[in-house]
């Protein structure tokens, strides 16, 4: 499976089929805190970047499989609403699946009226607010040229207005860059009049793109949550969906299991446990087979040891 990942367990949404729609590192922003490092084509040019009709085809192939899925989610390597084609890839998946379509966006593009009708018939949209002023904006997400935080706060609100979906706001907070008690504020004070469901706060908790976007505390992060109000949860206070041991049949793909994982994202050890229902033991020996191949590397992040793909 190359655009198609998972299911992967999540704290928000459960058991989540991965779709990846964009090559590597294709989006609309930059940011620091990013965990699958810097972005390498930074543009809002939207094109069919990967042939429907073969992501179409993998995700009825797993769905074929009858694993356990919550959500089809929309998110991977990229900025998903970059695709020309997911307006009528969603439509499609649900034609073939009851199960509920989800898109994770940086809300760059909800200004387009094209772009929100083509996310009009997912389930749930969590798009992405992270600063509310220009040079916050500009620190934290490094946006493409084109891009400002009137518009983006603009289309957030008219697509809001207007989605019969559920939208979750995520607010990702990096230590010193948007957690000022002014900017929280300020921040608190937009959203709110914005029509979503729910405010989810954030941190960093894998290895960034820079090695400056440290997480806010946890203590923080929870009084940081009261000024947002009554409908803000923490996401690090979520706990992960769980998965039982995997059927022995399956158990021969394990290898190339993990690999996949770990070339997605950053993820420890207990990350691909709870993904693939396999005990840490028996992760580890994989895991040293991948890295002295020279295929992942582990990097220390916040004192815990993190497993990504070698550069």
């Amino acid at each position: 499976m190359n655009q198609v990942f998972g299911p992967v367990p999540s704290r928000r949404l459960g058991f989540s089929l991965g779709i990846d729609l964009v090559p590597f590192k294709t989006c609309t922003l930059d940011c620091v805190y990013c965990q699958l490092g810097r972005t390498t084509h930074k543009t809002l040019q939207r094109q069919e970047y990967i042939p429907m009709g073969g992501i179409l085809r993998e995700v009825e192939k797993i769905l074929n499989k009858g694993k356990r899925v919550s959500y089809i989610t929309f998110s991977g390597s990229g900025e998903p609403t970059l695709h020309s084609g997911i307006g009528k890839i969603i439509p499609r998946i649900k034609r073939i699946s009851s199960i509920p379509v989800a898109v994770l966006t940086n809300g760059t593009l909800l200004d387009q009226r094209q772009v929100q009708e083509d996310l009009w018939a997912a389930d749930l949209v969590i798009p992405s607010l992270d600063a509310v002023d220009e040079k916050t904006f500009q620190r934290i997400n490094r946006p493409h040229s084109s891009l400002n935080t009137k518009m983006i706060i603009q289309g957030l609100d008219d697509f809001a207005g207007k989605f019969p979906g559920k939208i979750w706001l995520e607010v990702m907070l990096v230590r010193g860059l948007n957690d000022s008690k002014e900017h929280i504020q300020k921040m608190a004070d937009i959203i709110g009049r914005l029509p979503v469901e729910k405010v989810q706060l954030n941190t960093p908790h894998r290895p960034p793109a820079e090695d400056f976007a440290r997480a806010v505390s946890s203590k923080d992060l929870r009084r940081q949550g009261r000024i947002f109000g009554g409908n803000c949860e923490i996401i690090p206070d979520l706990a992960p969906a769980r998965e039982k041991i995997l059927p022995d049949e399956e158990a021969k793909n394990i290898a190339e299991a993990i690999l996949s994982l770990v070339t997605r994202r950053p993820v420890s050890l207990d990350d691909i446990s709870l993904a693939l229902g396999r005990p840490t033991n028996e992760i580890l020996k994989y895991l040293e087979f991948w890295r002295s191949g020279g295929r992942i590397k582990s990097r220390v992040y916040q004192g815990k040891n993190y497993y990504q793909k070698k550069d």
